[in-house]
């Protein structure tokens, strides 16, 4: 039986649940009855969809509130004025001509910003912008005095700098001082109101340049009205013209599952795609979205107490950001190892300065070297903050007077601000073609052939995006990959695939209660934010001056706005601010054609796709800090490692490595995992190919495992204790540049390492020990070997049992070999031969079959 779910009103469309027999895209459907809109929720595997449909009714929905209503159309009318005034010089008269800015900007208001403050025509029209817009209060004003008139009782309660200033004037005026003495005046000015002033009015020039498609700061405050009264609607109202791209001109609208391309279920066509997507690298750019906040992780520096940025996350021994850097390497190594040719992908980083989020992710690069990468091929660009405000009555929120509450925008903005500062003309002159977009916290997005694969097909196939997704959890802060399935009003029928954002569930009568067959959540992949996209495609949208360079607009209120006051005070409020979601970007590459696709919509009939694994092979996020004594992990570093350790698990218990399966997340909730498992990417990043550098032997439980070396080979090793392995030239060595910069070369003089037949004993880690940090790699231990190889050394054993507490450290330069002696151990220290200081003694040779790689061991 299908199960109908409230929908509610759109525009003057209105939707309402009514249960009716349903049909899907697969067979022949009969056309809905007139003036009846229905949603259907039911099985994908019953060959039936979920259904929204928006047929015009003959009376219309609720106005908007009321509070909201005139405000709206004011700014509207202000905004359509502004926007025929041609200069500077219009705009201000225009805005001037605002009741609430000539009330505001009184004559000693005007003397203070013009003649002591000396801002210029552009600072003034942006704080006119603001009060024009209600938001008064920023710049010190009591907002409800003034809007009833009463500016004289609203100014004799001003506390700001600014009416201080206009007081000490007009007494200096009264005593006949006329010309104030310079350094007086200087110094109050340069106090800290007007050091905030000044950053207020970065932030307001930032806003009004990048916001200008919307009609800037004014449009800001619209959009925001705009979603408040659309959430004013009994039971909400569904955004469409929000999340899909002019769906106003629409008659039927319907979401269905969408057809996935399944790379656990068909591995051949998975293969031959991430070759596709190995192949096509010199085509690829990468793309960072990195400017959030992310509060919910509660990241700070140990040693001054500031906030940190996700990106800074101390994650199983490295930063966030060098994780990600790191998987980008892995697959610029595994093409140089198919290909002999050295590809560096230009990378593209979006970052904001909140938390310091620019000036610290720049500087952590700097001081790596730029990962041996050289600077040219890095490309920040600073996306804009932007005010919160208050749910109830769409105030911006401050801390104190010119200090507004403000955030990022979201990571949808990353299209038109790549736009606006050249990012897509960079990639261009670098060759490029595509882009790969992830998101910092999910820590196993390139696991093995699952982000190669998504940037291989849209490559070969010419897609202009695509999603890679998985099965969606309860509890995860994630939206759902849908098929849209909508009727113009031309009569034309469009499809394509989109996102609805986990917010916005309640609007589609979406619950997030447990999951089932019956639920909505179950028929739907989740989003995952990992994307390809076509970059002329992208630019196209981005710089388009419109609303669609801001995919997805929303203002989620669900999470409260906590913030502190210029007393000290903590306030913790319903609030939210315009974001922007990227994957909706999608909303502009629907698929028109002249009559309904009755028996479905073939992925290569659509500009969009969506490749599929398993979810651990796809996404497991560090987004929030574990609070103590709590059983729940989905998206903490605690429960994003034990996805890594199970994939550890999958990938070795693969290459007859007996190996303890790791259970359920509800064991370890007061405990670390079983093992400790770490291994550089590069021995893949495939899997495929990993496998052939294990074979055989065992990992006890309570085992730690780190490989840090590309070049490695396990056969029959047990391990029961820790074993390390770390090497200066994973990848290669670097040399410096023409300007100086090093620069890594692939291949050239990596450490190696083989172990065969080798039992290697110790006590390890300490599982007992408070200090440990599991996800950290912080941990404490009684025993260990340690193998540590400089340059290009090289380390072997064989047929030898390691037991104790060992160090091994090679010199560049010299192969250490260990086997078994008539006492004891067998070691001998010896110079590697010139000839092979570059490739090594032995090196892997790697071979394209098919669609498969094959590994050989090639001994010089």
């Amino acid at each position: 039986m299908a199960r109908a779910t409230p929908i509610l009103h759109q525009n003057n469309l209105l939707l309402t649940p009514r249960t009716r027999t349903s049909h899907s895209l697969f067979n022949s459907p009969k056309p809905p009855p007139p003036l009846s809109p229905t949603l259907t929720s039911v099985s994908l595997s019953h060959h039936r969809v979920t259904r929204v449909s928006t047929a015009p009714l003959e009376h219309a929905p609720p106005s908007p509130s009321p509070d909201f209503r005139p405000e709206i159309s004011r700014l509207k009318s202000l905004r359509s004025t502004l926007s025929r005034s041609k200069t500077l010089t219009d705009k201000l008269r225009a805005i001037h001509a605002d009741s609430r800015v000539k009330r505001f900007f009184t004559v000693g208001v005007s003397r203070v910003l013009n003649d002591y403050l000396k801002l210029g025509d552009y600072e003034l029209f942006l704080l006119k912008c603001v009060v024009a817009a209600g938001q008064e209060h920023v710049l010190g004003s009591i907002s409800e005095s003034v809007v009833e008139g009463d500016f004289e009782s609203a100014r004799g309660l001003l506390k700001s700098a600014l009416y201080g200033l206009v007081e000490m004037i007009e007494k200096w005026d009264v005593e006949g001082g006329g010309g104030v003495v310079g350094g007086r005046v200087e110094e109050e000015v340069e106090g800290k109101e007007v050091g905030a002033l000044r950053k207020l009015l970065k932030t307001l020039g930032e806003m009004e340049r990048f916001y200008d498609c919307i009609g800037g700061i004014i449009g800001y405050q619209i959009a925001v009205l705009e979603l408040l009264a659309q959430s004013r609607y009994e039971g909400h109202t569904i955004n469409w013209s929000k999340h899909l791209n002019e769906s106003k001109g629409c008659q039927l609208l319907e979401v269905h599952p969408p057809r996935v391309l399944d790379l656990s279920e068909d591995t051949e066509y998975a293969s031959q795609a991430a070759l596709w997507g190995i192949e096509g690298l010199p085509d690829l750019g990468e793309i960072y979205p990195l400017g959030g906040s992310a509060d919910r992780l509660g990241l700070v520096d140990p040693h001054t107490g500031e906030c940190l940025p996700a990106a800074m996350l101390p994650y199983c021994g490295r930063t966030l950001l060098e994780g990600l850097i790191r998987d980008l390497q892995a697959r610029e190594f595994l093409y140089f190892k198919l290909y002999g040719k050295q590809c560096v992908t230009p990378v593209a980083i979006m970052t904001s300065s909140a938390k310091n989020n620019h000036e610290r992710i720049t500087s952590l690069c700097e001081r790596l070297g730029w990962f041996g990468r050289g600077r040219s091929l890095f490309q920040f660009f600073e996306q804009p903050l932007v005010p919160a405000v208050g749910a109830e009555d769409g105030q911006w929120l401050v801390t104190r007077q010119f200090m507004p509450v403000c955030k990022p925008g979201g990571h949808g903005v990353i299209w038109k601000l790549a736009y606006d500062r050249g990012i897509f003309q960079w990639f261009y002159d670098h060759g490029r073609k595509g882009a790969t977009v992830r998101q910092v916290s999910n820590v196993v997005a390139a696991t093995d052939l699952t982000l190669l694969a998504l940037a291989g097909i849209g490559l070969h196939h010419g897609k202009k995006l695509g999603f890679a997704s998985c099965k969606r959890i309860l509890g995860a802060t994630e939206g759902i990959n849908v098929l849209v399935e909508k009727k113009n009003l031309d009569g034309m029928w469009a499809y394509g695939l989109s996102c609805i954002e986990y917010t916005e569930f309640d609007k589609f009568g979406i619950s997030e209660g447990p999951l089932s067959s019956h639920s909505l959540q179950a028929e739907f992949p989740a989003n995952t934010n990992i994307l390809y996209v076509d970059l002329p495609s992208a630019e196209l949208i981005a710089s388009r001056e419109s609303e669609t360079s801001l995919p997805g607009m929303v203002l989620n209120t669900k999470k409260p706005i906590t913030y502190v006051d210029q007393f000290g005070i903590q306030h913790r409020v319903p609030g939210g601010r315009l974001e922007c979601t990227m994957q909706n970007i999608a909303d502009n590459f629907f698929n028109a054609h002249s009559s309904r696709r009755c028996e479905g919509v073939e992925a290569d009939n659509l500009d969009t796709f969506i490749v599929y694994n398993e979810r651990r092979k796809v996404t497991s996020s560090a987004k929030k800090k574990r609070r103590y004594g709590d059983k729940s992990f989905p998206q903490t570093p605690d429960g994003s490692l034990l996805d890594i350790m199970r994939n550890a698990y999958d990938l070795l218990s693969h290459c007859q490595i007996e190996i303890p399966k790791i259970e359920g997340n509800d064991k370890y909730a007061d405990s670390g995992p079983p093992y400790l498992i770490f291994l550089h990417p590069a021995l893949g990043p495939l899997w495929e190919v990993t496998r052939q550098k294990f074979v055989g032997g065992s990992i006890a439980e309570g085992s730690e495992l780190q490989v840090e070396v590309a070049e490695f080979l396990w056969r029959d090793v047990q391990l029961d204790g820790s074993l390390i392995v770390v090497a200066e030239n994973i990848l290669g060595s670097t040399t410096m540049d023409e300007n100086g910069d090093p620069k890594l070369q692939y291949g050239r003089r990596c450490g190696r390492c083989k172990l065969q037949n080798v039992k290697v004993l110790n006590e390890g880690i300490d599982w007992t020990s408070g200090h440990n940090t599991y996800w950290k790699h912080d941990v404490q231990r009684f025993e260990l070997l340690k193998v540590i190889l400089h340059g290009n050394a090289e380390f072997e054993a064989t047929d030898v049992i390691l037991q104790g507490n060992h160090v091994f450290e090679v010199p560049n330069g010299y192969k250490l070999k260990i086997t078994s002696g008539n006492s004891g151990l067998d070691v001998q220290l010896n110079p590697i031969e010139e000839k092979s200081m570059d490739t090594g003694s032995w090196f892997w040779n790697y071979k394209i079959n098919g669609t498969h790689i094959q590994l050989e061991l090639v001994e010089l």
